[in-house]
């Protein structure tokens, strides 16, 4: 296996659906030199959310997937419009999709959604303290259930299937991720704030003696 990019000889748009483009390249094999007829889907940039309530509950939403031909349990997400930037479109899907608007938002992580055949990549976003501020306003070809579980619960809902949108379970692996992060921050704070407090002592039995 070579460590380069396979040469593009060729390329051109065979459908285009609107939400993404079908592109048919001719591509030379670096291995044997030899053409071959790939296929990619072009879509814009995803944005999914883990909006979490001041009592640690998930919003989540549960729509039916064309592709699966069934309801499928997700958090809230959406594509990133033209010349908006990834945190501007996770404010904005959360608010249409549920009616929450968050206290902060923080980036956690991105991945390709599906390097084998498209182009584009998910941004995470974890919205904290969201409450209910409107009521929500789906696209039209939307039909949207939103509801609101534990944390706790919904970590149930990965491990036995019931959430099974790869993008998602992704989504909830950067959180695992956020989470270890602030636990070992605080811990090194908490050690920091003790070491200096031991010293403080220290200097003060010094000053005394």
């Amino acid at each position: 296996m070579t460590d380069g990019k396979w040469k593009k000889i060729g390329t051109e748009v065979v459908f285009d659906a609107g939400i993404f483009r079908l592109r048919r390249d001719t591509v030379i094999n670096p291995r044997n030199q030899l053409p071959l007829k790939t296929y990619g889907l072009e879509s814009p940039d995803w944005v999914n959310i883990i909006a979490l309530t001041p009592e640690n509950e998930v919003v989540l939403v549960s729509q039916f997937r064309h592709g699966i031909e069934a309801v499928s349990l997700e958090i809230p997400g959406g594509v990133i419009d033209p010349g908006e930037e990834p945190i501007e479109a996770a404010a904005r899907e959360l608010l249409e999709e549920t009616g929450f608007s968050p206290a902060q938002i923080i980036p956690i992580g991105v991945v390709d959604a599906q390097p084998a055949y498209q182009n584009n990549r998910c941004h995470t976003f974890l919205a904290l303290g969201v409450k209910r501020t409107a009521e929500p306003t789906p696209d039209e070809g939307e039909d949207l259930e939103v509801s609101v579980e534990p944390l706790a619960r919904v970590r149930d809902y990965l491990r036995q299937g019931r959430i099974a949108h790869g993008l998602i379970v992704a989504a909830f692996h950067w959180l695992e991720f956020w989470l270890a992060d602030q636990r070992s921050q605080s811990g090194e704070s908490s050690r920091s704030q003790g070491s200096q407090g031991s010293q403080s002592s220290d200097g003060g039995d010094g000053g005394g003696s």
